[in-house]
C-alpha cells in the first residue's frame, strides 16, 4: 500500500461557473447531472412548481418558486434543486441562502443522491421542506425539519398543508398532482 496521499482535486464555485454542461459541486467535487429527464419526470416538475406556485399566490405569501437554479452553498458546494422556494424575491442570479423548501423529482440516475445525500445536505442546511416526489411510485414524501435539527416524516397521501416564510400557509393536492 502507498504511503503517497491520496490525490483528490478541490473544486470552487469560480472553476464551477466555467464548466460546460450540467454539473453540481460536492465538496470540492464535480458531480455530473444525470441527462435529460423522461416525460413522466418533466411533467412531475411542473405540477410541483405549478402547485406551489399557486399557493404561494393565493396565501398571500412574498416567496419565489424557482426551478433548476443553483443554490451557492459555500465556495466548495453547489446543488441545482429541481424546485425550491425562497422567502422573499427570486434571487437575481443563484440562490445563496437556504430554501425554505426543496422539492426533487426522483429518477433512476439521481434516486440514491436526493434520498440520501442531498437529504442529508439539505437537512443540515437548515432547509424546512423536502418534498421527494417518486414517480415509479407516483408517491409524494414531504419531511420537515424539527425543533432539533432532524427531518420528521409528515403524511402527504392526499394533501399536504405546511407553513414558510413565517407566517404563510400553503397547501398541495397531492392526488391532483400525482394523477
Amino acid at each position: 500500500m502507498s504511503t503517497a496521499p491520496r490525490y483528490r482535486p478541490a473544486y470552487t464555485v469560480e472553476d464551477y461557473t466555467r464548466w460546460e454542461g450540467d454539473w453540481e459541486l460536492w465538496q470540492g467535487l464535480p458531480v455530473s447531472m444525470s441527462p435529460s429527464p423522461f416525460g413522466r419526470h418533466s411533467q412531475l416538475l411542473v405540477r410541483i412548481a405549478t402547485q406551489l406556485e399557486l399557493a404561494v399566490e393565493s396565501s398571500g405569501c412574498h416567496a419565489a418558486v424557482l426551478a433548476e437554479i443553483d443554490w451557492i452553498i459555500t465556495n466548495d458546494t453547489v446543488v441545482r434543486p429541481d424546485v425550491s422556494v425562497v422567502c422573499g424575491d427570486a434571487p437575481v442570479r443563484h440562490v445563496e441562502q437556504p430554501p425554505a423548501l426543496v422539492a426533487e423529482v426522483l429518477s433512476d440516475a439521481t434516486r440514491s443522491r436526493d434520498v440520501g445525500e442531498k437529504k442529508d445536505l439539505y437537512r443540515d442546511q437548515g432547509v424546512r421542506w423536502y418534498l421527494v416526489i417518486d414517480p415509479e411510485a407516483n408517491s409524494l414524501s414531504a419531511w420537515s425539519l424539527d425543533a432539533g435539527g432532524s427531518y420528521q416524516s409528515v403524511p402527504a397521501t392526499e394533501s399536504l398543508g405546511f407553513d414558510i416564510c413565517g407566517d404563510c400557509r400553503l397547501s398541495l393536492d397531492v392526488k391532483r398532482m400525482l394523477r
